[in-house]
């Protein structure tokens, strides 16, 4: 098992591993998403993730179980879920100019593991349908 910075979510029954540098927006779509009635939060900032039978499975730190920041606010406690196995791979860019009009599939991989990765920005006011159309 690896800790790493990224938040997870279970979104729509698929599991959604969200990553990017520090203040693109990860909680904050997090955030939205538990919002729009349609996910339950896995982990904030902090996501643990691990291969089970040839897939990857994010796991929430005990320590943070619960909780998501939401900025301005502070720490909210949430329902979450302990576990899912992630089907997609977001990773957050600081400038919507990051993101490819027309992008190449890229892959995450973790031990020898590929899931889809997609670019996003996080504060697009479409992001939210992009997810939809993506899953």
């Amino acid at each position: 098992m690896q800790n790493i910075h990224a938040s997870s979510i279970k979104y729509k029954d698929k599991g959604l591993l969200i990553i990017g540098p520090s203040g693109v927006g990860k909680s904050d779509l997090c955030f939205r998403l538990i919002m729009s009635k349609k996910a339950t939060m896995i982990a904030d900032d902090r996501t643990d993730i691990e291969v089970r039978a040839g897939e990857i499975y994010a796991l929430c730190p005990k320590v943070i179980k619960g909780l998501l920041e939401v900025r301005g606010i502070g720490l909210k406690e949430f329902k979450n879920l302990d576990e899912a196995k992630i089907d997609l791979v977001i990773e957050l860019v600081k400038d919507i100019c990051e993101v490819e009009r027309l992008p190449e599939p890229e892959v995450f991989e973790y031990k020898g593991i590929k899931l889809p990765k997609i670019k996003l920005y996080s504060f697009e006011s479409s992001v939210l349908e992009k997810i939809d159309i993506l899953l």
